[in-house]
């Protein structure tokens, strides 16, 4: 796994392994992403440059991501594309704070 010292993640991010989260030292989109709460980021996936990845997306294993990603969207590809609002729901592990407290009342109703 490697992220830029220079990307920003939020929290209940989850990256797996042989992520790349990088910076871009030229083009368009200069700089290192920003990862918003609870975003899902697949095996070898690579987000790179100056973009937003919303609430709850969910980057899929594999996925090359170069553009900014709305909150629930999920993307898939190389290139990245998105191809549904579903989000990361249900990937996201150990939650902290409280969604996962919302999360636990509600199994036990």
């Amino acid at each position: 796994m490697v992220i830029s010292p220079d990307a920003t993640l939020g929290s209940n991010v989850n990256i797996a392994q042989g992520v790349t989260i990088g910076a871009t030292s030229r083009g368009r989109n200069l700089g290192a992403p920003t990862l918003q709460d609870r975003v899902w980021v697949g095996a070898h996936a690579i987000v790179v440059g100056k973009i937003t990845i919303g609430n709850d997306a969910l980057i899929a294993p594999g996925a090359y991501v170069n553009f900014d990603v709305p909150s629930y969207s999920v993307v898939l590809g190389n290139p990245g594309r998105i191809v549904s609002q579903k989000g990361s729901a249900g990937y996201i592990n150990n939650l902290i704070g409280e969604r996962r407290l919302q999360q636990d009342e509600g199994r036990q109703s």
